[in-house]
């Protein structure tokens, strides 16, 4: 090679941004973001999950779940022929939720769940190339920013 130096350095760089780019959106990094729809972010695989769920229970009633499915650069994902489900563990129940598209990249759903602080969710989406990607959230635990903007 013709120029060794500026090869080493090439490559070092390229490591150095891969190490990085594998810890950007972790769940800490990804609970400090603002997220589009208000709700809480997770990364399942090539994509981001939103979650929102209603903070409002105070008793368990037919209540909505709705995931929004993005790439990692918030490119929207459209939702056609993608199915899921929301599994809600909050007190001592345990509710799973169908989902189905909703429009544009929403899954949306209604379930029988309590508002409980320590909830939490794991969200199973199916793509229509079959492949299946999982997130586990706590959307109504303390922490996750709602002044926070993605960049």
């Amino acid at each position: 090679m013709k120029h060794p130096l500026i090869s080493r350095l090439f490559l070092s760089a390229a490591l150095l941004f891969a190490g990085t780019a594998a810890f950007a959106h972790d769940d800490a990094t990804l609970d400090k973001m603002k997220a589009p729809n208000g709700g809480q972010l997770r990364m399942a695989g090539p994509y981001h999950f939103e979650l929102l769920v209603d903070k409002n229970n105070k008793e368990a009633k037919d209540s909505p779940v709705t995931v929004y499915l993005t790439d990692h650069g918030e490119k929207k994902i459209p939702a056609a022929g993608v199915s899921g489900t929301a599994t809600i563990l909050a007190g001592k129940s345990k509710v799973t939720v169908p989902l189905s598209p909703a429009g544009d990249n929403k899954l949306s759903g209604v379930g029988k769940y309590v508002s409980d602080g320590h909830m939490k969710v794991v969200v199973s989406i199916v793509f229509p190339d079959k492949k299946t990607e999982q997130a586990r959230f706590s959307p109504l635990a303390a922490g996750h920013a709602e002044d926070h903007k993605h960049h």
